[in-house]
């Protein structure tokens, strides 16, 4: 809690703005750090004259902006500086680093950027140094240097929050749909900062805490889809669904899987109609060894959809039609990733591979050395994935985010590229359920 000192020569019971509460251990009305511009605002309204002692900003550096816009990226700064707050919403591989670092050079204040991978920490630190000619201050993977722009992880900032929440002006909300979760939601609610800025491409949650953006960021200001970019900023593409069956020996152990899952919900009445029925559902296996066997049940059949054998006879057609294009491999689990990695003699990237291999990894892929890689989850954010025309999806959650976020690694322009996007889903399965719900991403 930010405690918001305004009054010089006044009690504090005489004015108190909407949002603050008094306390008797201060003896005064307190209020969390995302009140302070509107509190501001009500006193500069009632022609109440303050002394401001909230913020006590670092030095914004010297600089030299040599960045330019297109015109998007122009349209959604000038949309946030209107208001100097709210989230823009941007496809992947879209260029909404540009916009945070325009927007800080265009405002010209202390700025802490927070986000959510130490890939993404090390990215946003090169790109401010490319673009304003700085060296930006680095929170976050062993790296504590406080300086007048600085990049932190979402961990660091909710750890030190108290500490640097009346440093900056504006802050800048990399992926910001991880800013409402249980927890990193404090960081957005005791910074003081005035200005903010949330950047995402897709805000929404399954848990629907995306709610709760506009109160400690804004509304979202601009939103854009691939479609809208594609042809002109982003490439072509095109996207395809190519259904597959289980083998009889799947079928039939699907099915007894399914019937003990469903089996055991009818029993205890349990329905599930969202993502906080099924964390009940997960509370109560790690109480009841009834339900704990009928999660494993879950857990195993959709393992079986997901990984089915026709997918990999499928995925080999597809790596023998597109052998002369670069191909990404996108996988759920890490389990899959390595056999489709060993089966087909092409590198996989988990998030067990060092950082000097995956680095390798990518290096040869974007020369050229290798044509082809597969990935678990970890290219799905945070990762600056070498240019690739062919993306070929084989198992994923059910979230249009982690569809757009697989498209953006394929969607960058090059001459005459038409980039493609295949899922392969098993029919009449859980698999098939997972891809309807992320199916209205690329729209």
């Amino acid at each position: 809690m930010v405690l918001l000192k305004y009054f010089k020569g006044l009690l504090m019971s005489d004015y108190y703005a909407p949002g603050l509460k008094w306390s008797e251990e201060y003896n005064q009305y307190i209020g969390p750090g995302k009140l302070y511009l509107d509190v501001l605002e009500y006193f500069r309204k009632g022609g109440i004259n303050v002394e401001d002692k909230v913020m006590d900003p670092l030095p914004f550096p010297i600089i030299k902006d040599n960045l330019k816009l297109r015109d998007y990226q122009e349209r959604a700064l000038k949309a946030w500086l209107a208001k100097k707050r709210g989230v823009l919403v941007l496809p992947t591989g879209a260029g909404k680093t540009a916009v945070g670092i325009k927007a800080m050079s265009t405002v010209r204040v202390a700025t802490l950027i927070v986000v959510p991978t130490i890939e993404l920490l090390h990215q946003w630190a090169e790109r401010i140094g490319d673009s304003l000619g700085i060296e930006a201050g680095i929170v976050g993977g062993g790296e504590d240097s406080l300086k007048g722009v600085t990049v932190i992880t979402y961990d660091s900032a909710y750890i030190k929050v108290e500490q640097l929440g009346n440093r900056f002006p504006l802050v800048i909300f990399d992926e910001v749909h991880h800013l409402p979760s249980v927890g990193y939601i404090n960081i957005g609610e005791m910074m003081v900062s005035p200005y903010r800025m949330g950047l995402t491409a897709t805000p929404e949650r399954d848990d629907g805490r995306h709610v709760y953006l506009r109160d400690v960021v804004g509304p979202i200001l601009v939103r854009l889809s691939p479609s809208q970019l594609a042809g002109k900023y982003l490439a072509e593409f095109k996207t395809q669904r190519i259904y597959v069956e289980l083998t009889p020996e799947e079928r039939e152990k699907y099915q007894k899987l399914r019937e003990k899952f469903t089996t055991y919900l009818k029993k205890k009445k349990i329905r599930m109609a969202g993502p906080r029925d099924f964390q009940r559902f997960i509370f109560m296996a790690s109480k009841d060894k009834e339900a704990r066997e009928a999660l494993l049940a879950w857990n195993e059949s959709l393992r079986i959809a997901i990984n089915s054998e026709s997918k990999l006879i499928k995925l080999r057609e597809i790596l023998r039609d597109y052998n002369d294009q670069k191909i990404i491999v996108f996988t759920r689990d890490v389990d899959m990733a390595y056999r489709v990695s060993r089966e087909f003699l092409i590198p996989a990237v988990t998030y067990l591979t060092p950082k000097d291999e995956r680095q390798e990894i990518l290096s040869k892929f974007r020369e050229g050395e290798y044509k082809a890689i597969v990935a678990s989850n970890v290219f799905d954010e945070g990762v600056d994935v070498p240019d690739a025309s062919v993306g070929v999806i084989l198992g994923g959650y059910g979230t249009s985010r982690q569809m757009m976020q697989r498209l953006g690694r394929i969607l960058r322009k090059k001459e005459g590229k038409v980039a493609t996007l295949i899922e392969i889903v098993t029919k009449g399965t859980t698999d098939h359920n997972l891809s309807r719900r992320r199916s209205n991403a690329t729209k």
